[in-house]
């Protein structure tokens, strides 16, 4: 929300260091804010769960996208529907190791919901539901949460990539892509997207077809969004969190 307003009115003189938790940051919100406070942001990873079990430490080397790298209180493995380890580049699901020995930090049941704690163990891994690779240098990347993979014509595709794509997009403020059923294809990428003030007097079909180009070119053409729908607010969370949920049920019409 800083970085969508004039930063020139801010004024940073005290900020020595900025994380960020939560949600995906993007790489243009990430320049935007280093050229504005002079700051790298040390993006982290966890759970209400888990607490961090990744992150971008002090004197660590960044990696724009990057989770970094586990914390030292857990083994973080890319595991696959069988609890194996995958090899560096290889998608897969994020996992962090319980037996022999549980983490401290880690929790330890749902209460009441002995099947739901049982459905996390995969294996000698509590499976944290997110997809996500490792690196070759051992930095952690996530892709999506696991019930928001969109499968469309085979393709796997993550939701962060395409929004992250939607929102280098001057008219672009805000973006969520979910899910949406499609005859042929199964499910295609749908976008709801908040435009910044200064187009939304602009033809919106054919901003639709700028918007669409601009994806195809920034990520791979399979991955843009089919269906595009402007809104004047996405759906968030008390802290500040979209519901891609509410709105994958909203296209497909459970609620």
């Amino acid at each position: 929300m800083l970085v969508q307003n004039d930063m020139m009115s801010y004024k940073f003189e005290s900020l020595k260091h900025c994380v960020s938790a939560g949600e995906p940051i993007t790489t243009d919100v990430t320049e935007r804010w280093r050229n504005k406070t002079g700051l790298d942001t040390y993006e982290g990873y966890g759970q209400t769960e888990t607490v961090l079990i990744c992150g971008n430490f002090k004197g660590m080397k960044i990696k724009p996208g990057s989770v970094g790298k586990p914390s030292p209180a857990f083994d973080i493995k890319i595991v696959d529907g069988n609890g194996n380890v995958l090899p560096p580049g290889q998608e897969g699901d994020i996992g962090i190791q319980v037996l022999p020995n549980r983490p401290f930090g880690l929790f330890t049941h749902y209460v009441d919901n002995p099947s739901k704690t049982a459905s996390t163990l995969q294996g000698n891994f509590y499976i944290t539901g997110d997809k996500g690779y490792m690196d070759e240098d051992g930095y952690f990347w996530f892709v999506a949460r696991s019930d928001d993979i969109i499968l469309s014509s085979g393709y796997q595709i993550g939701p962060f990539e395409v929004e992250s794509a939607l929102n280098e997009h001057p008219s672009v403020a805000e973006s969520a892509v979910v899910s949406s059923p499609d005859p042929i294809r199964g499910e295609v990428v749908k976008a709801f997207i908040v435009l910044n003030p200064d187009y939304k007097s602009h033809d919106q079909e054919q901003l639709i077809k700028e918007i669409q180009e601009h994806v195809k070119k920034t990520t791979a053409p399979y991955k843009y969004p089919r269906k595009v729908e402007f809104t004047q607010e996405l759906p968030k969370t008390i802290s500040g969190k979209t519901k891609r949920n509410e709105l994958r049920k909203k296209e497909w019409k459970t609620i």
